[in-house]
């Protein structure tokens, strides 16, 4: 009877390690965490959520320049915003850490900075030198609208195309529930095992 039991223990052991190790390749991510950042004028504005939209609230975020060196550190708010004054023009890796592993990147590439700051010094030399008549014609008016139109869209183009799989797929699912199996099956074998002595 002793043998069979023991048998039967090992074979649900040697199934839910077999079950870990299948999935330990696919990440369990029932709550993946997402960080989506864009430049206006001399400032980058992020917002932080997970999959299933909830936001994350209070999460640290630190920021990197292209060499890996902390530039500054702060935390998101009530609706998972954070936002910071360009501290260096390079680019900028921005790391947001919502606990529990839950961790998500967005690099800010410096063309997108300069781009932003040439706005902003196109702007100011025409608040400086007073009002101009300018005729335009309809073309330029919309290659002008046209062209600020895809510098603000570019960052929430991108945002789309790296989320675009927000849910956990099946096998993330199958996944982690083997994952917990797998550790529920652990906790049963030492518990047995110490029952036996």
């Amino acid at each position: 009877m002793k043998k069979r039991h023991n048998a039967r223990f090992s074979f649900i052991i040697l199934f839910l390690t077999s079950i870990i190790l299948t999935g330990s390749h696919v990440p369990a991510l029932a709550h993946k965490v997402m960080i989506f950042a864009w430049v206006e004028g001399d400032t980058v504005f992020t917002e932080s959520k997970f999959s299933g939209g909830k936001k994350a609230i209070h999460a640290p975020v630190v920021i990197f320049d292209k060499d890996g060196k902390k530039l500054l550190e702060g935390k998101t708010d009530n609706k998972g915003e954070f936002s910071f004054k360009i501290p260096k023009l390079t680019d900028l890796k921005i790391v947001l850490n919502a606990g529990m592993g839950h961790k998500a990147e967005w690099t800010v590439p410096e063309s997108e900075i300069r781009e932003a700051g040439a706005i902003l010094d196109k702007k100011s030399a025409v608040e400086t030198s007073g009002p101009i008549a300018v005729g335009l014609s309809k073309e330029e008016v919309r290659k002008i609208v046209e062209d600020s139109l895809d510098k603000k869209l570019r960052p929430i183009l991108r945002m789309i195309s790296e989320s675009r799989n927000t849910k956990p797929s099946l096998t993330e699912i199958i996944g982690g529930i083997g994952y917990i199996f797998g550790l529920m099956g652990i906790a049963l074998y030492f518990k047995n095992r110490g029952k036996k002595r």
